[in-house]
């Protein structure tokens, strides 16, 4: 599957959240990642993230795509994050 997140996570956690989203997916820029995903690392990706957000103040959005096949994306302005998922 393909997935987008976006996040809005308070600073003290973002660190965290961000580490481990890059664990699973391309960083595209401030808050949001991308890309492909098994159903099992998808499973254990969000089992992750629970654990380290708060669910009183966080807020994680996922969008799931059955495949990026048919989908467009498109930049305006300057393209941040890529393919590359090393800090």
């Amino acid at each position: 599957m393909f997935v987008i997140v976006v996040y809005d996570i308070a600073e003290k956690r973002v660190a965290k959240v961000l580490k481990k989203s890059r664990q699973y997916l391309y960083w595209v820029q401030n808050s949001v990642f991308e890309g492909e995903i098994s159903e099992a690392k998808y499973k254990k990706y969000v089992t992750e993230l629970k654990k380290i957000i708060n669910l009183e103040e966080d807020s994680v959005i996922i969008y799931n795509l059955r495949t990026s096949k048919y989908s467009s994306r498109e930049v305006i302005g300057l393209e941040k994050g890529g393919q590359s998922n090393i800090l």
